[in-house]
């Protein structure tokens, strides 16, 4: 389509996309067990930059507790970094009355980027999950391509109510 609104309409690509997406997660689903390759402050190292690579799992993450995952297409993007990461962060009370025990911001970025935006939106209640090569992205079924805003391979937009790595409810973007 062409004219005014044709920018607002979602390709023919986005809507193929997302009916691949919907069926993808459901409740019951077990978490894929991956590695995520993150960074922690270690102040041994010392200097300006007191970081060291740590191997985290799935199961580091979500194993014995009930956790709220969201995912997004990717760190600073403006949708993500105006409403939906600010929207978590500031419902992290009112998700703690409702037996959530942290809550997850996931995205296909690397750790440096995920770690620098976490900085910059002053996050206190969220914990963000790097997921560089997409390889949990992909083994749950939400990497999508996004080649035609040059951001490759992405997560689609998603939340979820996970309990001890096993999907509680999914809420995927339509």
């Amino acid at each position: 389509a062409s004219g005014p609104d044709s920018a607002r309409e979602p390709s023919a690509a986005r809507r193929s996309a997302a009916s691949q997406m919907r069926s993808s997660m459901k409740p019951g689903d077990r978490l894929p067990e991956v590695i995520f390759h993150t960074r922690i402050r270690d102040t041994s190292i010392g200097g300006p930059n007191p970081f060291r690579w740590n191997e985290t799992t799935t199961t580091d993450y979500f194993g014995g507790r009930r956790v709220g995952l969201f995912s997004l297409p990717g760190a600073f993007t403006p949708i993500c970094s105006t409403y939906q990461l600010p929207d978590f962060e500031e419902a992290a009370v009112e998700m703690a009355e409702l037996g959530i025990d942290e809550i997850y911001c996931l995205s296909v970025n690397d750790a440096f980027v995920m770690n620098q935006w976490a900085r910059s939106q002053e996050l206190k209640n969220v914990r963000v999950i790097p997921d560089g090569s997409a390889e949990f992205t992909r083994r749950i079924g939400m990497l999508v391509r996004k080649d035609d805003v040059g951001f490759g391979g992405r997560s689609w937009r998603y939340a979820a109510v996970v309990d001890d790595g096993v999907i509680e409810k999914a809420f995927v973007e339509p």
